[in-house]
């Protein structure tokens, strides 16, 4: 099995079409939502892919016929951790578990693995330390 994050964008005309359901129809896929925002105008999704190689490149191939943009997910969350006071607001926010305090040392860690880039964690920091990159 392999995983592969994307960022698709939905043209207007799509929005209300079953694309997402055919991925998993009609090729095999696991599909995990970590974000979407639907505006009339277009539909953004950042979405995980899990299947067999050939699999997500299939139904990588049929979201490219259908005309729906698909980047790669580049975004990733900075943190300026020589600046953070460990102060926690950020975890009470972090549903995944992403942030942490370390019981031992009293700082806070960030498990990038865990993120899923849904930018809670933003505007809780009082000192505004974290952004996401793109």
């Amino acid at each position: 099995m392999v995983q592969k994050r994307v960022v698709l964008t939905f043209p207007q005309d799509l929005i209300e079409q079953p694309i997402i359901y055919k991925l998993v129809k009609d090729h095999d896929l696991v599909l995990n939502i970590l974000r979407a925002q639907v505006t009339p105008e277009e539909g953004k999704m950042v979405l995980e892919l899990e299947g067999s190689s050939d699999n997500i490149k299939e139904g990588l191939k049929y979201l490219h016929e259908k005309k729906v943009k698909i980047e790669p997910l580049a975004k990733d969350i900075k943190l300026n951790d020589k600046e953070c006071i460990s102060c926690g607001a950020c975890i009470a926010v972090c549903s995944t578990g992403a942030l942490s305090l370390d019981t031992k040392t009293a700082k806070l860690n960030f498990d990038r693995d865990k993120c899923i880039l849904c930018g809670c964690c933003i505007p809780a920091c009082p000192l505004r330390l974290i952004e996401i990159e793109i």
